[in-house]
């Protein structure tokens, strides 16, 4: 009998740690069992993965659904149903968990659905199919072991959990499968009565095997790792504040795993801990092993509630290589009522400090959270949340809107709230008492422009010229949304030039109008704001720092007055190397290809050196030169706005 795990992932460098940790477990019970794991994205045509699962012949699939791919897996399901009517198709994971039986009446093609935690659960119904089907027990397995393993895997569950050695009790359905005795899941019984059981027993994370073999198929894919599961905290927008239970894998398992992941020398390993660092040994014990035993090229990515951070914690982080970690924080608001409102516990000038003093070791790449949507958050409200937390220097600001997900107790507060949501995954927020549609539309501008001309990392120096330019952050996204809105550029998937040419006009015409209204009102205009030509020079700077672009931007700056002073100063390279010292063997018209000079409105030159780039931003290394007319030669000098 062959059982298959399908996991239908957001994009192809996602994998399912889920599907994984369901097949390791199984097979430390029933190691002859047949499992197979397939995995898609939402990207696929859902034909060629109607075909693979066709082809694999399986006679159990389980599904792992979530708020971003439960629709897709429903067509599918009932798509495999035609074509494999005899399948078992089971469901589990959050999106079918909490309203189990609603699942089950709508939809006919579903056996049943794993509630919770699926190791040990999905292990059980392996055994109670392969009992079915009176599957052989392979050479080297007798049937008392395999009865034994069932005993002892279910010793310190429920007595009832136990399944019994045949299907021929008075609980037998007609189709000799029992499920009866199964904890923590939900089923279409034979007669087409749906029936629901207890909760699963919840194990150990020490029980849970190492599901990484070797990292065949993981290439160029996140991976991703548990050390704990369960949460501390009680967010009320938050499934994972259900379980209070957090558990920890110990230490000793968790250090070799991580080895593991060094030694083949993994780009990214992400942690999957709700938060991460809510038991100080804990994350102190594996950052260390970190820092001792880097590798140099693996970053490990943690969720982490900054408030928490001790001077210990910190000082560690500080002496990490730039790139060995990156942090995730969840700041969600800085309302003290919205923050009281939703049971979350949070610190905010401790998480500041916290922040500023990880800013400050420019080591560790930071990214910030915030929510929109949330109660006594309005529209002003939240834009003081995202200026406060703008001005935290987050590598990357993400905004998100509230997901009412089924289970929480957001979803309890509907009509305390007023929360009008979508009907359909993911239940995105429309509106709230505090917050109409009509500003979660501003916000959804607002969320769009800070995806390209912030989160990008495409325009640093612009962006610090932009800070000057505006009172508020957030005017800066808002004017941007406005501007795209009214000249029809919304939802237009833009080529990166494009994005500084829009930028550029959008500054073009926000000073035709200041100069105006300076006009208007017989004012002078304020002194010492940076000018279009300032902005000029740093969008230059911006795309070259990135990389050595062929086509250049309309407002760029005429460049042929200039090759002299080009060509001398590679020459100069090509005879005794000072600024470029990684191109030895390169002559000077190789070098002028393989790096940048060019001349700025302010009179400087910038050198774009692409093969020494920030370890965090991945920006090439910029050296500002003035041009010394009296010596004829290139010296060093300080940007004048840049």
């Amino acid at each position: 009998m062959k059982f298959l795990l399908a996991a239908i992932n957001a994009k192809y460098i996602h994998s399912n740690p889920g599907v994984y940790s369901l097949r390791a477990f199984a097979r430390t019970k029933i190691p002859w069992a047949d499992i197979e794991i397939g995995e898609y994205t939402i990207n696929h045509q859902m034909d060629l993965i109607l075909q693979d699962i066709y082809r694999r012949k399986p006679d159990f699939i389980g599904f792992s659904c979530y708020i971003w791919n439960i629709s897709y897996i429903m067509e599918i399901v009932r798509d495999v149903k035609k074509v494999l009517p005899e399948a078992e198709i089971w469901l589990g994971g959050p999106e079918v968990s909490y309203d189990a039986k609603k699942v089950l009446t709508r939809e006919p093609d579903v056996r049943g659905i794993m509630r919770g935690e699926g190791e040990l659960t999905f292990t059980e119904l392996v055994r109670a199919y392969l009992q079915r089907e009176k599957t052989s027990v392979p050479d080297g397995y007798t049937g008392e072991s395999f009865r034994g393993q069932a005993k002892e895997e279910t010793s310190g569950c429920a007595e009832n959990t136990r399944m019994p050695e045949n299907a021929e009790g008075e609980n037998a359905h007609s189709d000799r499968l029992d499920l009866s005795q199964i904890p923590g899941i939900t089923y279409r019984a034979a007669n087409g009565e749906i029936e629901e059981h207890g909760p699963q027993r919840l194990l150990s994370l020490d029980e849970i095997p190492f599901y990484y073999d070797d990292m065949a198929g993981f290439e160029n894919r996140i991976v991703y790792y548990e050390s704990s599961r369960g949460c501390p905290f009680s967010c009320s927008y938050c499934l994972s504040s259900i379980d209070k239970t957090v558990r920890f894998r110990s230490l000793d398992l968790v250090f070799p795993e991580l080895q593991f992941f060094l030694d083949h020398k993994v780009p990214q390993v992400k942690f999957v801990d709700r938060t991460f660092n809510c038991k100080r040994e804990h994350t102190l014990g594996i950052w260390r092993y970190l820092v001792e035993h880097d590798n140099g090229i693996t970053n490990f990515h943690f969720e982490v509630s900054a408030d928490i951070f001790d001077e210990e914690e910190l000082e560690l982080i500080g002496k990490m290589r730039p790139g060995l970690i990156q942090l995730e924080i969840g700041v969600q608001s800085t309302n003290p009522d919205t923050i009281r409102e939703i049971h979350r516990h949070m610190d905010l000038v401790k998480l500041k400090r916290a922040v500023d003093r990880v800013y400050d070791y420019r080591n560790t790449h930071q990214h910030l959270d915030l929510i929109a949507g949330l109660p006594y958050e309005n529209y002003e409200s939240f834009m003081r949340s995202f200026d406060d937390v703008y001005r935290m220097r987050p590598d990357q600001l993400q905004m998100g809107f509230l997901k009412v997900l089924k289970g929480s107790y957001m979803e309890e507060q509907v009509a305390a709230y007023d929360l009008k949501y979508r009907g359909i995954p993911p239940y995105e927020v429309l509106s709230t008492k505090w917050l109409p549609y009509s500003d979660v539309i501003r916000l959804k501008g607002v969320e769009d422009m800070v995806e390209v001309y912030y989160n990008s990392g495409q325009f640093p120096a612009t962006m610090k010229l932009l800070e000057k330019r505006f009172q508020r952050p957030s005017e800066i996204f808002v004017n941007l949304a406005e501007y795209y809105e009214k000249n029809g550029l919304t939802g237009i998937s833009h080529s990166r030039l494009a994005r500084y040419e829009i930028l550029y006009r959008f500054l073009e015409e926000d000073m035709r109008e200041e100069e105006r209204d300076h006009v208007t009102a017989a004012k002078v205009p304020e002194t010492g704001q940076p000018s279009l030509a300032d902005f000029r020079d740093s969008l230059m700077y911006d795309l070259y720092v990135r990389e050595n672009i062929k086509s250049r931007p309309s407002f760029a700056s005429d460049q042929s007055p200039y090759k002299k002073e080009v060509r001398e100063f590679f020459m100069a390279e090509e005879e005794s190397s000072q600024w470029l010292t990684d191109y030895a063997g390169f002559d000077s018209k190789q070098m002028a290809k393989m790096a940048h000079l060019e001349h700025m409105e302010d009179g400087t030159f910038v050198l774009f050196d692409y093969k020494n780039r920030d370890p965090l931003s991945g920006n090439a290394r910029a050296v500002r030169f003035r041009y010394d007319w009296k010596g004829s030669r290139m010296v060093p000098a300080k940007p004048a706005r840049i």
